[in-house]
């Protein structure tokens, strides 16, 4: 059964760099049985309903500001599905999801620069789907879970994100780590490898600097989503973790 993963994206310009956490997305596919598809949750797609992209070919979306040119010449052409996301549609009917087919939108940083990393040609279609801030934590569990049964057809489930994502915090000469930032993840490692849902649902009330850490919901989701998939067998592992700007977390986490 392929293994579902979260994947801290960074800022934009992660693609560009060369660290040992680059070097692990870089290097993921050489570990990695070649995925029949993608399914990818990001983090800068947000939606009221569940949403799930059909474009024929994706354009690149360039959500962000003031990075290097380099970045805005980069494309990732990649080609959705239309059995998977059909599929993903019936999935999330059966649970009661409410979820709606998008065919215009293209792949936003949060998609693409992760993808980049890990698939360069842009050769294994892939279908984005979107985040809801406004759901409860279990039900944002829940809809990962959903989704479980394509892990079994080798499909790949990705959550793009980021643990420890306060842009009015970051430091962008610093090369040190906050410790605000490393106990409120240490915090969370201790959850997730114990799959202790109850505590992680009410993060914000029980985490140490959950407030400074997770400002809005919308990074942080796509962690529960992935972690959702892995319902069945609860087995979490912490591939990496480093820092960047004093406190943007740079994390992987696999779900088996």
């Amino acid at each position: 059964m392929m293994p579902s993963y979260f994947f801290a994206h960074g800022a934009p310009s992660i693609v560009l760099e060369d660290n040992a956490y680059t070097q692990l997305l870089k290097h993921f596919k050489e570990h990695t049985p070649k995925p029949k598809a993608i399914v990818l949750f990001s983090a800068h797609w947000e939606e009221t309903v569940q949403s799930v992209s059909a474009a024929e070919t994706y354009e690149t979306i360039y959500d962000f500001g003031g990075f290097q040119d380099e970045l805005y010449q980069m494309t990732y052409p990649a080609k959705s599905d239309r059995s998977l996301v059909e599929q993903i549609q019936k999935l999330f009917e059966q649970q009661g999801i409410q979820n709606v087919r998008n065919e215009q939108r293209g792949l936003d940083h949060g998609a693409w620069a992760v993808l980049k990393l890990l698939y360069p040609d842009a050769d294994i279609p892939v279908v984005a789907l979107s985040v809801n801030r406004n759901l409860p934590n279990e039900q944002q569990y829940q809809i990962g879970k959903a989704l479980a049964a394509l892990r079994e057809q080798d499909v790949l489930i990705i959550g793009s994100g980021g643990t420890v994502h306060n842009l009015r915090k970051l430091n962008w000469r610093s090369g040190g780590i906050d410790e605000w930032a490393e106990q409120f993840d240490s915090w969370l490692q201790n959850k997730l490898e114990a799959w202790d849902t109850e505590a992680l649902f009410q993060y914000r009330e029980l985490a140490p600097f959950a407030q400074e850490a997770v400002p809005t919901s919308e990074h942080f989701i796509p962690l529960l989503l992935a972690m959702g998939t892995g319902d069945s067998n609860r087995q979490a592992k912490l591939l990496h973790r480093s820092y960047q700007y004093g406190n943007l977390s740079l994390s992987c986490w696999q779900f088996n």
